[in-house]
């Protein structure tokens, strides 16, 4: 699959892969050095490669690097490549080698205000944040299960997601448990997948007679943890929302937009809660406010924004090490028109963001071509 992704990717620059200078690739379950063996099979031309490691935000990590690299002048043309294969051992551990744990500040929060229950850890994280969210905006099951029923119904549109079926908010409701509000249909799958982008200079794009199709990089922020994170007990603050808000500030800053001036949005729904946690974080409605948001259709065709046309990772899968470059896919084709069915209509400018605990966030900023 990544192999396929990265050809892919080539063929629509109209580039060959003897052009590329260097490679960044990103991936989590995988040995190390994995990202060299993925791209011998695509041409064994020497460059240099970065494998890139960053839990949930690996491909946009794998960008960020690549998009240094060429703002720097270290490289004209350079790939991000992204890739996964997810099983229940690489989710829970093999057991072959002592257990460490990297979300030990995030586990004592959680563990200070809630007990340890059968869920998997990371879905505990965000079904605490969303109870938190319920007790101090009065935020309703039926408006968190609202993103997964928006998010599955933009998948039916899309050939490329792991799921195309639509939900009604009845079936999410009375879906499997998982942990607090939380129902199967609100949580991201174990997905198989990967992506690719080229990452070029802007005299490599005039040079090629890419300019047509070159979606700039107006914007972009890499950001951490901060002690934000953890002083406030907060599950919602120890899930990301202090790194969005910060890598959000940073990036629509540097490419001169207010959030109102966006069209589309990808960002990271691992769980229907965190949608409107971000909501909240880039500033698309103020605390509190992100469940009516989603209920009222702000956030789907015919709104302020459209947020996940793809489906989202609740829908179209969440691929660790790829999930940041299929949301860079996404809104590329987006920005090019070239979405089909899901286009959104004049879509100019468009935000991804990709989140990891422990911690990493990216957001981007795109424009469309000629910006």
């Amino acid at each position: 699959m990544a192999g396929e992704a990265v050809r892919a990717a080539l063929t629509d620059a109209g580039i060959d892969y003897s052009e590329v200078q260097r490679a960044a690739v990103g991936y989590v379950f995988q040995p190390s050095a994995a990202g060299q063996r993925v791209l011998y099979d695509v041409g064994l031309t020497g460059i240099p490669m970065v494998n890139v490691n960053n839990n949930c935000a690996t491909g946009s990590t794998a960008l960020a690097l690549a998009q240094e690299w060429v703002a720097t002048g270290v490289a004209d043309v350079v790939l991000a490549v992204g890739f996964e294969q997810m099983t229940r051992a690489a989710m829970s551990g093999d057991g072959a080698s002592p257990k460490v744990t990297t979300i030990d500040h995030h586990l004592e929060v959680m563990l200070s205000e809630h007990r340890l229950a059968a869920a998997p850890v990371t879905t505990q994280f965000f079904g605490s944040a969303a109870l938190e969210h319920q007790r101090r905006y009065g935020t309703t099951v039926e408006q968190i299960a609202a993103v997964a029923v928006k998010n599955h119904e933009h998948s039916t549109r899309n050939p490329l997601a792991q799921f195309t079926d639509a939900y009604t908010l009845d079936q999410v409701l009375a879906d499997k448990p998982v942990h607090g509000p939380l129902t199967r249909s609100q949580c991201s799958p174990m997905s198989d997948g990967a992506a690719a982008a080229v990452i070029a200079s802007p005299e490599f794009v005039a040079a090629h007679g890419l300019a047509a199709r070159a979606v700039p990089i107006l914007g972009q922020a890499l950001r951490t943890d901060t002690d934000a994170g953890f002083s406030s007990r907060s599950m919602i603050d120890v899930v990301g929302a202090p790194m969005t808000a910060e890598a959000g500030r940073r990036a629509m800053g540097a490419a001169g937009v207010r959030i109102e001036e966006i069209d589309v949005i990808e960002l990271h729904d691992c769980f229907s809660i965190n949608e409107l946690i971000t909501y909240e974080a880039l500033g698309l409605c103020d605390p509190g406010e992100a469940g009516a948001l989603v209920a009222d259709g702000v956030t789907s065709y015919g709104g302020s924004w459209v947020v996940n046309p793809s489906g989202g990772l609740i829908s179209k899968g969440h691929p660790l090490g790829a999930t940041g470059l299929a949301q860079c896919a996404e809104l590329t084709w987006q920005l090019r028109g070239d979405a089909g069915p899901r286009q959104v209509d004049g879509a100019a400018r468009a935000l991804a963001h990709n989140l990891g605990l422990g911690g990493a966030c990216v957001v981007t900023v795109y424009g469309a071509p000629g910006t």
